[in-house]
């Protein structure tokens, strides 16, 4: 049975980082929003994350700063001092994220069920969320939405930006030829692909008449590896690494014509933003973390990595089992991601507004 026959009056979402996974926790919220439009949904979310919901609409954003410590906590619990809600979803296994609901008051206080919790967090709540039959962490959210009575429906997402987010994504794109956008980095360098490789897709693609930009947070190790990258061309790219904002990168993944990533915020921004796009994978299963429009694109030597490690496939290993191998990424071949480049393009017809040069 659902928790609620009829629209709660409130609600707070929990969900504090990171990028990707706040942009699949967006599907959730607005399925809840579109099934109950009078319901009141406070979000309480990081300080980074924050900026991307400005693009969504009617929802209360309460920040909490995990780098001030006992402060950020006491600061996040006197703004809801006085408030109860009808329920919690809980929506991070996390303990610093656990910690926090000591200071919200709701009723129900939901959070995954045991096969997909960790770090104590069953202990935290005192309704678990049944788990779906997919493996996907979107479709596990989604399941919060489920519990407390909103219907079964496709996972949809609706972000938008404002007129100067689009006018500086608009400037750096080519108006003659496919825009590629190329996030070579994760905040996590285990996370990453190497140089050469990006540098054998950029040729490839720029051979096929695309033009090629660089695109990344202000992370050190995104700013290395594009430097990296761009010595390893003949000419280099346009590189936009660490000089855009949240929003702007938004806009810019909705309006290039394809995006290459591995497993970082992007790749799920541009399958909210229906942008296609290739993930590149080999520590965490894509079935469960990839892009959730498009895993049939994504270049995985996940299941290679955890058998060579494990001895075992991933069906016989726990839900969120992840390679350990800091070289993982290096399985990857640069023939299968420019083949899957050209599947994509050929799919999506992508050159349709173009014309390529002659192979």
């Amino acid at each position: 049975m659902p928790l609620f026959e009829s629209a709660p009056k409130s609600l707070c979402i929990l969900r504090l980082s990171a990028i990707g996974d706040v942009c699949n926790t967006i599907a959730t919220v607005q399925a809840i929003q579109k099934h109950w439009p009078q319901t009141k949904i406070t979000w309480i979310t990081g300080k980074l994350e924050a900026q991307l919901l400005m693009a969504i609409e009617g929802v209360e954003i309460l920040t909490f700063d995990k780098k001030t410590g006992m402060e950020g906590y006491k600061a996040l619990w006197k703004q809801l001092k006085g408030r109860e809600f009808d329920a919690l979803l809980h929506m991070q296994y996390a303990l610093r994220a656990s910690f926090a609901t000591l200071g919200i008051k709701a009723k129900y206080k939901l959070g995954f069920s045991a096969e997909r919790s960790q770090d104590f967090q069953t202990l935290f709540t005192n309704t678990k969320v049944t788990s779906p039959f997919s493996l996907h962490v979107a479709d596990g959210l989604m399941a919060f939405a489920h519990q407390i009575g909103v219907p079964q429906s496709d996972l949809q997402w609706s972000l938008s930006y404002s007129e100067q987010d689009k006018s500086w994504a608009q400037s750096h794109l080519q108006t003659n030829k496919p825009n590629l956008l190329l996030v070579p980095g994760a905040s996590k360098a285990y996370k990453n692909w190497h140089a050469g490789g990006y540098a054998d897709v950029i040729n490839h693609a720029r051979n096929m008449g695309w033009n090629v930009i660089l695109a990344g947070s202000p992370a050190k190790v995104e700013i290395d590896l594009a430097s990296d990258v761009q010595a390893q061309l003949s000419e280099p790219c346009l590189n936009l690494v660490g000089q855009s904002s949240i929003m702007q990168m938004l806009a810019l993944i909705d309006m290039v014509d394809m995006v290459i990533a591995p497993d970082t915020g992007p790749t799920h921004i541009a399958s909210a933003m229906q942008t296609p796009v290739i993930g590149l994978y080999a520590h965490h299963n894509p079935l469960r973390v990839g892009p959730y429009h498009y895993l049939k694109y994504v270049v995985s030597v996940y299941e290679e990595a955890i058998l060579s490690e494990t001895g075992k496939a991933s069906r016989e290993l726990s839900w969120r089992k992840r390679v350990h191998d800091e070289n993982a990424m290096h399985r990857i071949q640069s023939k299968d991601v420019i083949t899957m480049f050209d599947k994509l393009v050929e799919d999506f017809k992508l050159q349709s507004n173009y014309t390529y040069p002659q192979a």
